[in-house]
């Protein structure tokens, strides 16, 4: 039988024994035959019988495994290997076979070979015969490390082997060279199977090291914040790889996430956007997938709003309105002033010129995509006072006030620290009018926007 012949036979025993009477014999090749489920058997025999006798003289000959009436039941005839079962005899008469196709669990059974002449009741039959177990699996490549570059690969089978078992190693379905073992590097993209020399089965399963690993994401629709998401790596790989996710840290190295196949997200979050990978891993080698960016959609933030400039301005100067927010896709942004409809202006800055008191009021930016809107209210106030100038300030009404109290306390502090000791009252008249010229100039406050009477 050839090797392309299909099913995988392993011998246990390659020993001769033979039974013999009388210079009656039956030598079989093999006392014990373990196969693979589906594969196909070859058992064979010689036969020896007392000078006198030629192959004329032999009436039938026929295996069997079952005994009806106390007579051998012909396997031909036996419906559970209808079609399945071949036997006959080479041109010499004493060399036989029984070759057995899909073998099945239930054909694990002790199988002999009976022969008969043309003399009445002269029979014989080889007892014991030959045991055949059938099983699951076949042979399969086991993967060992030696070291740090070099890995042992192993052909086993479920079956017990002989000491004697030779096999054949084969490198991307090629033959490659013979041996109990074949050692290769590690990470080799190449693919290992063995057989066993002598038998009628197939070889085993390949072994390699995973592909460059393939990433989907589900659902594959937009990704929106607080969905369900999850990540699945997959490759192929003998023996299964084992996956890992990492995060892409900038500038820092990934960050190990998960050591599954699948990265669930039950809610996820703005925070998660970013740029993922998987690994795919065995004995044999490890392989990187490509980056895959997830983009999780989320409406605008409570929007800030800044002014500029912050100083004093002149009425007649204008006055830049700044709306700025966090949102995925970016927000588009429109102004309005209170109790109006009609929306003032559009995009991240509204500016005013040609300030007047007019412009004063409460305003709010919205900033809208499709996820979402928000919008933040802002107050425009107007100041007037004699001096150097007059002028408009902006600034948010909940600060304004707060500003306001401050400035009248401080010009409190100062009056009294310019006001004469008790011990000369005669002056106070004169100081009082110094207050009186100097309360009457206005000076910004800092950089917050709000003009206050000076000191």
């Amino acid at each position: 039988m050839s090797p392309s012949a299909g099913g995988l036979v392993v011998f246990l025993l390659s020993v001769q024994v033979i039974q013999s009477q009388d210079g009656w014999r039956v030598n079989y090749r093999q006392t014990d035959v373990c196969a693979a489920k589906g594969s196909e058997v070859f058992i064979s025999c010689d036969i020896t019988h007392p000078p006198g006798i030629y192959y004329y003289d032999i009436k039938d000959r026929f295996w069997f495994t079952k005994e009806k009436d106390g007579e051998p039941v012909d396997l031909k005839t036996d419906s559970e290997y209808s079609g399945r079962v071949t036997y006959g005899c080479y041109s010499n008469s004493k060399d036989c076979y029984l070759i057995i196709t899909d073998v099945r669990e239930s054909d694990s059974a002790e199988y002999k070979f009976t022969f008969r002449t043309n003399k009445p009741g002269e029979k014989y039959t080889g007892s014991p015969g030959v045991t055949l177990s059938v099983t699951d699996s076949g042979l399969q490549v086991q993967v060992r490390r030696s070291d740090s570059t070099w890995l042992e690969l192993t052909c086993h089978s479920s079956c017990v082997l002989s000491d004697r078992a030779e096999y054949v190693w084969y490198k991307n379905g090629e033959y490659f060279m013979t041996g109990s073992s074949l050692p290769v590097s590690s990470g080799s993209t190449d693919r290992y199977s063995c057989y066993l020399r002598g038998s009628s089965g197939q070889r085993s399963p390949a072994v390699y090291g995973p592909q460059r690993p393939s990433v989907s994401v589900s659902p594959s629709a937009e990704m929106l914040e607080g969905d369900s998401v999850t990540l699945t790596c997959s490759t192929d790989a003998n023996p299964a790889a084992n996956y890992t996710w990492y995060k892409q840290g900038g500038t820092s190295d990934p960050r190990l996430l998960s050591e599954e196949p699948h990265l669930v997200f039950s809610s996820i979050q703005s925070s998660d956007s970013g740029n993922y990978s998987c690994t795919a891993e065995n004995q044999l080698g490890r392989k990187t997938s490509d980056f895959i960016s997830i983009d999780v959609k989320y409406g605008p933030q409570r929007p800030s709003v800044s002014v500029s400039p912050s100083a004093e301005m002149l009425e007649g100067g204008s006055v830049n309105l700044t709306c700025s927010t966090d949102a995925n896709p970016a927000a588009n942004y429109t102004w309005y002033k209170e109790h109006e409809d009609s929306p003032r202006a559009s995009g991240q800055i509204f500016t005013i010129t040609d300030f007047t008191a007019e412009h004063s009021g409460n305003y709010y930016c919205e900033a809208q995509n499709e996820m979402g809107r928000s919008n933040s209210t802002l107050r425009l106030i107007t100041s007037s006072g004699k001096g150097a100038s007059n002028g408009w300030t902006a600034a948010f009404a909940s600060t304004s006030a707060i500003f306001l109290v401050i400035n009248m306390i401080l010009a409190v502090l100062m009056i009294r620290k310019k006001s004469p000791p008790s011990s000369r009252p005669a002056e106070r008249p004169e100081n009082n009018a110094q207050v009186r010229r100097t309360s009457s100039v206005w000076r910004p406050l800092g950089t917050s926007g709000i003009i206050m009477p000076g000191l």
